[in-house]
This record gives C-alpha cells, sequence and structure tokens, in this order.
C-alpha cells in the first residue's frame, strides 16, 4: 500500500496527458531593477500542468496570542477555495498577530507590501524526500506572503520553517523578489532520519537577468558572502553525512542534486535572446547562473518571452512540417502558398504519428509557452509608487501564447466572482478560465492561420492596458496623497475588474470569429 504522503505527492503532482516530462512544468524569469527599463524589479511564474485555476485576494487576518495556524496539503487541485474534500490539515505552527493580504494563485505569488515569489519545479534526487515533513512549497510561499515584506526575509523565514517542521516535497525553486532585489532559492528535502530540508538562496545581481525553468541553477556557493548567498543551517554536514559531496572539491549546489549540466532549451534560449552578444552554445557544459541583457529589458518583453514556442528556429518543432499547396482565388487566380497545418502545441499522440510516418520528422522541444499551463503572472514591483499601487501582477489563464493579460494590483480588495472557480475538474461557464480557453482551443485546430486574428488581439489588449493604467494608477496615488487610501483601493479593484472582464468578453467573442473564418475557409 503506498503511503499517505505518497499519495499526496502524487495527488499534487498530477500532470496533463500531453505534457509527458511533468518535471518540465513551469518557468520563472526575474529581471533586476538595474536590468529593467524602468527601474522595477520583476519575477514571474507559469503553472503548466493540471493545477486549479481558481484565485482570490485573501485579507488580513488576525489572531489571539498563543494562537496556531494550520498548514494545509491537497490546496492545488481544488474546485473552489470553500471547496476542502480532498485537503487535509498536516499540522499547524504558532501564528503571528496580523498576517498581510495575499493574492491566493495555485502558488500564491503577491502580497500588500510588494513581495512577489515565481516558482518552478527542480525535482532532484528521490532519496532527498522525506514525507514526515509539514511543509509542500505552496505553503511555504502563503506562509512568507502572510509574513514578510522583503525577499531577504522571506527566504529566511521559508529556510528556518522547511529546516524546524521538515519540507515533504520534491526539489523546488521560488524566485523572491521585493522592490529593491530578488533571490532565487532552491531547496530539497533532507533525506531519511528527522525531517528538515537542504537550501540555497542566492541573489540576482541587479543588472542582470536569470531564468529557472525545472532544473537547478546554483553553482559554486560563497559561505563567506552573506549579501548573496544564505543557506541552511548544516548544509555542509548534511550533503557531506548524505555522501553526496566528499567536502574536498568545491561546493556545487547543482551537482548535488542532479545529475546533468544544469540547463535545457528555455535557460538557454532567453539568455541568448536577451544577450546574444555572450555568444552562449547549447554546447556549453555550464551556462551563467544570471546574465547582463544587452539592452535594458520591459515588462512586455517579458511578456513577448512567455509566448515563445521558438517559431523560425532551429528549435521549431513544425520546422519541417510544411507543404506548398495550389490555392485559387477570384481576384488572385492560381497561386502557391506554404502551409504550416501543425503547430507548435501538437499533442504527444500527433508527435508520434508524425514520427511513424516519417521518422525524425519532428522532436519534442519544450517552449515557453505550452497548451497545458493552468495561468501566468508576469509581477512588477515599483519602489517610486506606494505598495497598493507599486506591485502588479499582469495575469493570464490558459496558454500564454493565446491569452491576453489583464493586471492585477497588490492593493485590490476582490477579484470576480468567476475567478473563485476552478475550470480543471470539468467545463464550466461560471469559471473564468473557459472564456480563454474555449477560444484557444478552436484557434489551436489551425494556429498558422488563426495566430494572424489572435495575437493582434492579444497586442491591442495590451496597448489599451498601458495605455489606461498610468491614468488609473495617477488617480488611485492622488487619493493616496489625500489620505483616501481606502478609495485608492476601491479605484484598483474597479480597474482590475473592468479589464479582466474586458479580455473575458472580447476573447468570448473572438471564439465565434475563429469559427466563421474556418466556414469560409473550408
Amino acid at each position: 500500500m503506498l503511503s499517505y504522503g505518497s499519495v499526496i505527492a502524487q495527488f499534487t503532482r498530477q500532470t496533463d496527458p500531453d505534457d509527458s516530462d511533468f518535471t518540465e512544468s513551469c518557468t520563472s524569469i526575474v529581471v533586476g531593477k538595474k536590468a529593467s527599463s524602468d527601474g522595477s524589479v520583476m519575477t514571474a511564474h507559469t503553472c503548466d500542468s493540471n493545477y486549479r485555476t481558481w484565485l482570490e485576494m485573501v485579507s488580513r487576518k488576525r489572531y489571539e496570542k498563543g494562537s496556531f495556524e494550520p498548514i494545509y496539503w491537497g490546496m492545488l487541485h481544488n474546485e473552489e477555495p470553500w471547496d476542502y474534500r480532498n485537503v487535509v490539515v498536516k499540522g499547524e505552527i504558532p501564528a503571528i498577530s496580523e498576517t498581510f493580504a495575499y493574492l491566493n494563485t495555485a502558488y500564491p505569488c503577491l502580497n500588500e507590501k510588494q513581495l512577489a515569489i515565481g516558482e518552478t519545479t527542480i525535482v532532484g534526487r528521490p532519496e532527498l524526500v522525506n514525507e514526515k515533513g509539514l511543509f509542500l512549497i505552496e505553503e511555504l510561499q502563503r506562509v512568507a506572503l502572510q509574513r514578510c515584506s522583503t525577499a531577504r526575509d522571506a527566504v529566511l523565514l521559508i529556510g528556518k520553517l522547511a529546516e524546524n517542521y521538515g519540507y515533504a516535497d520534491s526539489g523546488e525553486c521560488l524566485t523572491i523578489a521585493d522592490k529593491n532585489e530578488v533571490w532565487q532559492l532552491e531547496i530539497f528535502g533532507s533525506g531519511p532520519g528527522k525531517p528538515s530540508a537542504i537550501w540555497v538562496a542566492q541573489r540576482i545581481p541587479d543588472d542582470h537577468v536569470g531564468v529557472s525553468a525545472n532544473i537547478p541553477r546554483i553553482a559554486k556557493v560563497d559561505f563567506n558572502d552573506n549579501n548573496n548567498f544564505l543557506y541552511s543551517k548544516d548544509i555542509k554536514e548534511r550533503v557531506k553525512n548524505l555522501g553526496l559531496w566528499d567536502g574536498k572539491e568545491e561546493f556545487v549546489f547543482w551537482k548535488i542534486n542532479y545529475g546533468s549540466k544544469p540547463f535545457s532549451i528555455r535557460e538557454f534560449f532567453i539568455f541568448s535572446r536577451l544577450a546574444p552578444s555572450l555568444n552562449l552554445s547549447y554546447d556549453m557544459e555550464e551556462l551563467p547562473f544570471s546574465i547582463k541583457p544587452d539592452a535594458l529589458v520591459s515588462v512586455r518583453d517579458i511578456m513577448a518571452l512567455y509566448r515563445e514556442t521558438y517559431d523560425g528556429t532551429e528549435w521549431d518543432q513544425t520546422k519541417d512540417l510544411w507543404v506548398e499547396v495550389t490555392r485559387r482565388d477570384r481576384e488572385k487566380g492560381e497561386y502557391k502558398e506554404i502551409v504550416k497545418p501543425i503547430s507548435n502545441f501538437m499533442t504527444n499522440d500527433m508527435r508520434a504519428l508524425l514520427n511513424k510516418l516519417s521518422p525524425g520528422i519532428t522532436k519534442r522541444v519544450r517552449g515557453v509557452a505550452v497548451i497545458q499551463c493552468s495561468y501566468s503572472h508576469i509581477i512588477q514591483l515599483r519602489d517610486w509608487l506606494p505598495d497598493e499601487i507599486g506591485g502588479v501582477a499582469y495575469f493570464s489563464f490558459d496558454n500564454p501564447a493565446q491569452s491576453p493579460r489583464f493586471p492585477i494590483y497588490s492593493g485590490i480588495l476582490s477579484l470576480p466572482e468567476s475567478f473563485n472557480v476552478c475550470g480543471q475538474h470539468r467545463y464550466r461557464e461560471d469559471a473564468a478560465i473557459w472564456s480563454f480557453r474555449e477560444t484557444n482551443r478552436v484557434a489551436t485546430i489551425n494556429w498558422d492561420k488563426t495566430r494572424k486574428i489572435v495575437e493582434p488581439e492579444i497586442l491591442r489588449l495590451e496597448d489599451f492596458i498601458f495605455e489606461t493604467a498610468p491614468i488609473i494608477e495617477n488617480r488611485a496615488l492622488e487619493l493616496i496623497k489625500n489620505g483616501e487610501v481606502d478609495q485608492a483601493r476601491k479605484v484598483l479593484t474597479n480597474y482590475t475588474s473592468d479589464m479582466s472582464m474586458l479580455t473575458m468578453k472580447r476573447w468570448e467573442v473572438l471564439k465565434g470569429e475563429l469559427w466563421k473564418f474556418f466556414m469560409r475557409s473550408m
């Protein structure tokens, strides 16, 4: 019989049928304040598997002295915030007097103090998993957002909780940012015995960009540099006792927890796109931990990277899947056209069929954007604005290459009612994600042609948001200056609601336009 911990681990890590390599299931890009075009700090996250899509703003909570706070397992797959049918209380920790409000996504991501967290699963050695630990990664994120206002404090709290109460998850990377700096925390279980944790955090230089894409990235640890490295208190002794380090070679963290080179196509592609002057090679044994981009990076640059499927590059899965056909048109007459009826969002079954018909015609290459994405966010943190305005998550449901984004501010009071419903269990018209997913699946039928309809709409809505957001932000800023903080939060709440509803309604209408296109083009 499987242990309870094994059942929960499988339950919380279930995968999509079209995601054969479930370890490749998230991407986080981070940007230091001197690497960004406007002086903001950024972190991001794609939740790339069958995780819950409901989200909510959780208000501050107050606790009586001596109270305890429950720690949950199973919150990644329930259908609504109040659905606790498959959720268990694993244990509890002492509560604090008052917590911060935060944005509760499957992997909680932003609080009212402009503290933000991205996440990617990096797996690691199975023998390090200790099922007796109290914490899974999403609960560590939640507690940190409720209790911390800076990235460094969040790293230290997560490390302390994981060491004291035990970490029960597989290897994870958290990209933890505040309005001044960003850290990359990589954490693993402690192996057999009393549950604890093995972890290292490295600060991303202010003028650098970093990427975590399901592989440990931290290399040599400088134990004498507490400005840029933080780590578990007994890390050297523990990994030496586990036989993972001989105590003589230099301490390279990724080698302790991973067997092959510490990067794949996503890290290489993003770094190469942002810093072509580095002349990076995919044949390198190791990439830099982070890179200084050739040009300052804007939030819209990061949005574009999250739409990437490597079309037109050597990594394009469809580069050999094209055919020239003869068309006839009343106005053009007879003409030739190159068509690519198969997209980079093809299923594993389609890939298998194509390779059966023509061996080696296509291979699986993991894009940044994938069809099995539950949701994604790009979070911008701005120290020149009040916290209510400065933190903003540009959020999208479903495939980030096909869905528009809308802003969720750190100071908002609530989200639309349809955001309280997960769309993973069944088709539900009251679940926000289906406003996008249904349209995106229609578009995927012939993405080579429908992208010419969908992509301009994504960019048009982006333009609209970036034109109107400064107006709303300035209005909220004036209210805060006048002491009307609650009114400012209402303004931001209404704007987030309006923009989310605008994108939802536009995508619902777009579905009909796509069906009309198919009717005309058949």
